[in-house]
């Protein structure tokens, strides 16, 4: 399959990433405990705050590693500061290396302050900014912390995305009209979210009508047709791609169709697997993007899937709802056949 241009919002940068406490990466050391990964050629370290240690998180076996790289580049000490904007360079470096359009930067979960959040935002805009030359995605639940994040932006490098704006988020079209940002065009509605493709269609059409009244064209907007997890129902996969179909038809080619594409493995085994075969499925489908990790999924991972072996059939079959409650899917995880 020729894979077209493929839009991948990289979504790495969030402060809800996980690291296991005890894995091989959070490590005791010094009396403390750091981060430890490899970058330029080398192994480097993130010391860990203490304040991390100890909270419900890290007693539940987690530790919210860009939280951490966050809080030293805010609050630590002189080498913990350059360590902390080491880290997320890092990872903006290795997000833009494997071909991100966009690199998606969430702090909602670094602190319950707005204004710490705020702060928090413009500090891994500038950062991220100061390394890769690629356009920002700014994600909040927030809008003021979505204008904090647009207003660091570098409009040099193209323009900003909002991820995102519905019909619940009115003010988040506004923001993302004063900033001249592109956005990414959720399928929720006012009250909650859609059941099936006509509440999709529904919903995306008052938010799109919305969008070009305000003088945004078609080609700013991303649709997104919502991913729920299969492991909830059978039935979301296929429901997905449906919805894609019917969105490329309604709008045609001049709109993009991007959502979050990794959504639909949660609670399941062979995460990476799922997730690279329901994004060649979407593409299939009429999708030209995802916010995805994309150093697993981009367009040259999507095109060289082996479509012919078991662990694409097991996958598609799983994400069609023809496996019936994913059990042919799990047996051959649990037997190390995928």
């Amino acid at each position: 399959m020729n894979i077209p241009p493929f839009i991948a919002v990289g979504e790495n940068i969030h402060c809800t990433r996980i690291l296991k406490v005890g894995g091989k990466f959070v490590k005791a050391a010094g009396g403390g405990h750091v981060i430890a990964y490899t970058a330029d050629g080398g192994a480097r370290e993130l010391p860990v705050s203490p304040a991390f240690v100890g909270n419900a998180d890290w007693e539940a076996g987690k530790l919210k590693h860009c939280a951490v790289a966050i809080w030293q580049g805010n609050y630590g000490s002189a080498d913990g500061k350059r360590a902390g904007a080491h880290y997320v360079q890092a990872m903006a470096r290795e997000q833009a290396g494997a071909g991100a359009t966009y690199l998606d930067v969430n702090v909602d979960e670094f602190s319950t302050d707005a204004d710490e959040r705020a702060r928090a935002m413009k500090w891994t805009v500038e950062t991220v900014q100061a390394a890769v030359a690629v356009p920002i995605s700014v994600d909040s639940s927030n809008v003021a912390i979505l204008r904090a994040g647009l207003q660091a932006c570098d409009k040099a490098r193209g323009r900003p995305m909002v991820n995102s704006v519905s019909l619940e988020r009115p003010a988040a079209v506004d923001a993302a009209r004063e900033f001249n940002a592109v956005v990414i065009a959720s399928a929720a509605g006012e009250a909650g979210l859609p059941s099936n493709t006509a509440e999709r269609l529904a919903n995306l059409d008052r938010i799109v009508s919305r969008l070009r009244d305000g003088g945004m064209e078609p080609e700013a907007i991303h649709a997104d047709p919502l991913v729920f997890p299969i492991s909830t129902d059978s039935g979301n996969g296929k429901a997905f791609l449906e919805a894609v179909a019917a969105v490329r038809q309604r709008y045609g080619k001049a709109m993009h169709i991007v959502a979050g594409l990794s959504n639909v493995s949660f609670g399941m085994p062979g995460r990476k697997l799922i997730n690279q075969v329901f994004a060649r499925l979407a593409v299939e489908a009429g999708a030209d993007g995802g916010i995805v990790d994309p150093l697993q999924i981009n367009a040259r991972t999507i095109a060289e899937l082996d479509t012919a072996g078991e662990p694409f059939r097991l996958a598609r079959a799983l994400l069609l709802g023809e496996d019936e409650f994913g059990m042919e899917f799990i047996t051959a995880a649990r037997e190390g056949r995928i």
